[in-house]
């Protein structure tokens, strides 16, 4: 997650007194879990990237053995947990397994689609003390509804919002931008304004699931440095206004450099301090610092791996799964810097991006060393000069990674 507000805050901070803000670099000892605890779902979503759907999936974890994974995730260091699905609150022991979460120190979220936070639903997610609330929008009525495959889905959703800020609940809105929905954008980030939600995720499309089906759907590399720009404007002027928002952006770690461009635009003076803050950063955290177990207990590198798994809690634990660097794609992605090919390992900020979205280059090539799709970043704003990607096959333990398709 690229944390635009954090950046802005200290950019405004320098302005303000004429010197950059020393901040402490803090470095958890194990990863975020994104932990998708059920896949059913009482929608289908366009860009789902776990197929979920509303029937029994069977083989998932159930109260105790996700308990004994949680002791294990504490122990290894683990600080927060994102509570996924499917959607998890059709998970009856849901509060049951954030009560125990927060009972051994675990900063939790809730990931949801909102439509079943009713007021009766919002008070015990508010009793439970949830962190954090995201609930996803794609667009306004018309578009959030033809995404997700329901009628009237987006007035649940903003109902669920209001339900949860009335209560005080830390929410925020999550948007995955494609060319089907960036017109909606704008409107989004006022809408967030409007609603009084604390915080706005702008997800750039990944290709897994029924995201990968619809990736020739992605918005084009000018849409998203227009929306970019949008993003950016919107974070400097809350920083400037004291708002107390949240703009992040995950699933493209180019933003950082694009916002380094932007500075160099606006600021700068402050560019070299924001260099130095951006490395220490670190860029794209798949398979080290953010982590995804779903609901057979299979553990992948992040959520968008779905199809790669590396190796089971019901097997090993967790914290054994995550140090075995045996696994090539566990060991690529936690060499610095990784081992990219092609454009990307001609790229002078390769220190701040780390290569970007592996999946992506793998999905599109069956390589994932290969070029990121998805950089909108032009060869010259990176300092590469035009290459052309290697496409090898990647064996991994005796068997190739194949492009996943629906």
């Amino acid at each position: 997650m690229f944390r635009i507000s954090q950046y802005m805050r200290e950019l405004k901070t320098a302005e303000d007194t004429g010197q950059y803000p020393h901040v402490q670099s803090r470095k958890a000892r194990g990863p975020v879990v994104i932990w998708n605890l059920i896949r059913r779902c009482n929608l289908t979503c366009k860009h789902c990237y776990s197929f979920s759907a509303d029937h029994e999936y069977t083989g998932g974890l159930d109260t105790a053995e996700v308990c004994k994974v949680m002791d294990d995730l504490r122990g290894f260091g683990v600080p927060a947990l994102i509570l996924s699905g499917g959607e998890p609150l059709m998970r009856p022991d849901l509060f049951k397994v954030h009560d125990y979460a927060r009972k051994l120190g675990f900063y939790t979220g809730l990931s949801t689609n909102g439509t079943l936070i009713d007021e009766e639903t919002a008070v015990r997610i508010a009793q439970s003390k949830f962190d954090y609330v995201g609930i996803s929008l794609d667009g306004l009525s018309v578009i959030h509804d033809k995404f997700r495959r329901m009628n009237g889905a987006f007035d649940k959703s903003l109902a669920a919002v209001r339900h949860l800020v009335k209560l005080n609940v830390k929410v925020g809105l999550r948007y995955t931008m494609t060319s089907m929905n960036a017109d909606d954008f704008p409107a989004l980030l006022q809408l967030m304004r409007d609603e009084g939600a604390q915080k706005f995720y702008f997800s750039h499309l990944n290709y897994a699931g029924r995201g990968n089906v619809h990736r020739d759907k992605d918005a084009n590399h000018i849409a998203t440095r227009e929306a970019l720009d949008l993003l950016f404007d919107h974070a400097w002027q809350s920083a400037c206004e004291g708002h107390d928002e949240e703009f992040v952006s995950g699933n493209n770690d180019a933003d950082g450099i694009y916002l380094l461009h932007w500075v160099h635009k606006h600021m700068p003076q402050w560019a070299p301090d924001l260099y130095a803050r951006l490395v220490d950063w670190g860029g794209n955290a798949s398979g080290q610092m953010v982590a995804n177990i779903d609901n057979l207990g299979n553990v992948h590198p992040d959520t968008m791996w779905w199809h790669y798994n590396l190796g089971n809690v019901r097997v090993r634990p967790f914290s054994h799964i995550w140090r075995d660097m045996g696994d090539p794609l566990m060991a690529g992605l936690n060499q610095r810097p990784r081992p990219v090919q092609g454009r990307c390992a001609q790229c002078r900020y390769l220190n701040i991006c780390n290569g970007n979205t592996r999946v992506r280059a793998q999905q599109m090539t069956g390589n994932p060393w290969a070029d990121d799709p998805g950089c909108y970043l032009s060869d010259e704003e990176i300092g590469a000069p035009p290459t052309i990607a290697t496409h090898a096959p990647f064996v991994a333990r005796n068997r190739t990674i194949a492009i996943h398709h629906a």
